[in-house]
């Protein structure tokens, strides 16, 4: 094996390896199968969300949820084919094996279906990363893409890097390449998922692109620091940090296997709307929850929602003694098990 991407194994790194580890055992020892199944919807179609969000697409989960279920959608029919398109691709996600570029283009092929012409092969003239007016990256020329990866796929299939380290820099390395005309940036995100999934199943049900698109910046500025630097680290210390929080996220929402630990209805809030845990470790008004929750009607809202959580201890009032203040908020106290 040749070819070796430039990658600089930081303590950052290594820390953030043991951290995802220690609590991948904890998260596996902790849900069962029935859950994790309904848990696994749920994150896909946040992911998807998620990932197609940062390449500008507004659909709201409520949507792509209408859209997986056979329901009119009105929105941009651009945008409608894309979450078909996506949610096709998921539907595929355990038949691809992320270490065959066979199947790299397949993939390719019916993600960006409806929406390029260049279906399922490398494009054949240049692209440039654009940021504003401003070229920010100049991809390696199209004669050269075939080399750069089968290059890229020899070192995945051979690496002794550790999965979470390969899977990150594989993801920058295509980035890097940008090896399609269109559809780079979602081919990527996906494809350090299936190598991370292949590794351990459990992230086949994380939405890690979830907060890849709640810190979008940082992810291209990683990206941006990797390529000034002719080094991945950057890139990798801030995937392994992504995935490491989105597990923190994944234990806080997900209750520990006996039944009186969280009452069931909690657990379906939780599971329904997934990522709440965190985002109510902050207090929130009633607004703020409505809007994550995605929740048009208030009333609904109050009673599928706030009243079950506040009267099952799960939310807190900042101000307990005045429940119809303006000002009151709402916090979830995470506790250590």
């Amino acid at each position: 094996m040749n070819y070796k991407p430039p990658l600089t194994i930081t303590a950052k790194a290594l820390n953030l390896i043991a951290s995802i580890s220690e609590q991948l055992g904890r998260w596996a020892e902790r849900a069962d199968q029935a859950q994790v199944l309904r848990l696994r919807r749920v994150n896909q179609i946040r992911t998807i969300q998620g990932s197609l969000a940062i390449e500008g697409n507004s659909l709201s989960i409520e949507q792509i949820t209408a859209v997986l279920e056979g329901k009119p959608v009105i929105a941009p029919p651009r945008e409608v084919q894309e979450v078909k398109n996506a949610l096709a691709v998921y539907a595929q996600f355990d038949d691809l094996d992320p270490f065959k570029e066979t199947d790299l283009l397949h993939a390719h092929q019916v993600l960006m279906t409806g929406l390029v012409d260049e279906l399922g092969t490398y494009r054949h003239g240049g692209v440039g990363v654009m940021s504003g007016n401003e070229v920010v990256h100049m991809a390696p020329p199209a004669t050269q893409l075939s080399r750069l990866m089968t290059d890229l796929f020899t070192w995945l299939n051979g690496t002794e890097q550790h999965p979470l380290i390969a899977s990150a820099v594989f993801h920058y390395e295509f980035e890097f390449i940008h090896p399609f005309a269109d559809g780079n940036g979602r081919m990527g995100r996906l494809w350090q998922s299936l190598i991370l999934a292949k590794w351990n199943p459990l992230f086949a049900n994380l939405p890690i692109e979830t907060l890849v698109y709640a810190h979008q910046f940082e992810y291209y500025q990683a990206i941006a620091s990797s390529t000034e630097q002719t080094d991945s680290a950057p890139f990798v210390e801030f995937m392994l940090g992504v995935i490491d929080t989105t597990l923190s996220e994944q234990l806080a929402s997900t209750p520990q296997a006996s039944p009186q630990d969280t009452p069931q209805a909690v657990t379906e809030i939780l599971n329904r709307f997934a990522g709440l845990s965190i985002f109510c470790q902050q207090p929130r008004s009633r607004a703020e929850l409505q809007e994550f929750c995605e929740l048009k009607d208030r009333e609904h809202f109050r009673k599928a929602v706030l009243v079950p959580l506040l009267d099952a201890g799960w939310l807190q009032r900042s101000l307990p003694d005045k429940p119809n203040s303006p000002k009151q908020r709402y916090f979830h106290e995470v506790t250590q098990r």
